[in-house]
């Protein structure tokens, strides 16, 4: 059977999960803002049960604000963690960038037998093999436009089996990739929502890369390149900067984690949201639709738009900020 590029980084269905919150939505959930982070959690929480029931499928996810879960639905559920463990993969790059074994500016081999043809990314058009690019150049096309190619470029300095002792020392036994015979390719394996959410909490309360490392992480993930279809879809230029996001998806596969941070830079809302078919409609058009128009999309954009607007009046007040320039338009020259 043919592979395509998706099969070649991991298959499965997201699994069932817990309960949610109450059934019957408070006074707090229909107003658009919150005065409390408790406010913000009952607001969100009856949002997220409205559009998951409307979209359908089975979800798996953990939805915090200000360290606080709003939503914890199968939180310890293994599932297919597929684009969204690329976060995970740039972890253990970084972590060895920060010990002194790599560096960003550190250039790797793009040779055309290393280059997958798929839809995705940037490095399959470029035409023009051998070349080479920064590692820095690798990560961020790995984390913004989801190319793929770069998931092996980065196994060329960070094999699988070590991408998975590291995560393992920083507590993710869930967060793991799936070694094959090349020990430099894998398939991008599994994770749970609780594991997920605690390495996006663990990223930006500084705990698990050093500063320079994380700053560089976060910026390429609310980076306007970086992907807008879910959460960030019905935000302005200005909010989608404050929001670092990143999406996976295979056959019925829709998957997205991040953080919104607010108008200071601080973290508020961490989310981890793994949803698998079949969901409403047809499930043959649903799991050849990978844009924004997928029910499991549409209702991460509605959440998304709630979620920005339920905290907007909220300061988390941590110690550690993280400020995003403001939008800047360029015209050339």
């Amino acid at each position: 059977m043919e592979m395509n590029r998706r099969r070649v980084f991991g298959v499965g269905a997201a699994a069932a999960g817990a309960a949610l919150a109450p059934a019957v939505a408070s006074a707090d959930e229909q107003g658009d803002t919150a005065a409390t982070p408790a406010q913000a959690r009952r607001v969100i929480a009856g949002k997220y049960r409205r559009e998951v029931a409307a979209a359908g499928g089975t979800w798996s996810s953990v939805i915090s604000v200000v360290g606080e879960n709003a939503v914890a639905e199968g939180a310890d559920t293994v599932v297919q963690a597929y684009s969204v463990n690329k976060i995970a993969v740039a972890t253990a790059v970084l972590d060895k960038i920060d010990r002194g074994l790599l560096t960003l500016d550190q250039r790797v081999d793009v040779t055309a037998d290393i280059v997958i043809a798929d839809t995705d990314g940037i490095l399959a058009l470029d035409g023009a093999y051998p070349s080479s690019i920064t590692l820095g150049h690798v990560m961020a096309m790995l984390l913004t436009v989801s190319d793929n190619t770069c998931v092996r470029l980065c196994g060329l300095v960070c094999p699988a089996a070590e991408i998975n002792e590291i995560l393992r020392a920083k507590g993710f036994v869930q967060t793991q990739v799936v070694p094959v015979a090349n020990p430099n390719r894998f398939f991008l394996g599994t994770t749970t929502p609780a594991e997920t959410h605690t390495l996006l909490r663990n990223l930006v309360n500084g705990t698990l890369l050093s500063a320079s490392s994380t700053r560089y992480l976060l910026n390429v993930l609310r980076s306007l390149t970086a992907f807008t279809d879910g959460v960030r879809l019905n935000l302005s230029s200005d909010e989608r900067l404050r929001v670092a996001t990143k999406a996976g998806w295979f056959a019925d596969g829709r998957n997205e984690a991040g953080v919104i941070f607010d108008a200071a830079g601080a973290p508020v809302v961490t989310y981890a949201m793994f949803a698998g078919g079949p969901f409403r409609g047809d499930a043959v058009a649903n799991d050849a639709n990978f844009g924004a128009t997928h029910p499991a999309l549409r209702a991460r954009a509605a959440l998304g738009r709630t979620m920005v607007d339920a905290v907007s009046r909220l300061s988390a007040g941590t110690a550690h900020s993280f400020g995003a320039k403001a939008y800047r338009q360029y015209n050339g020259g």
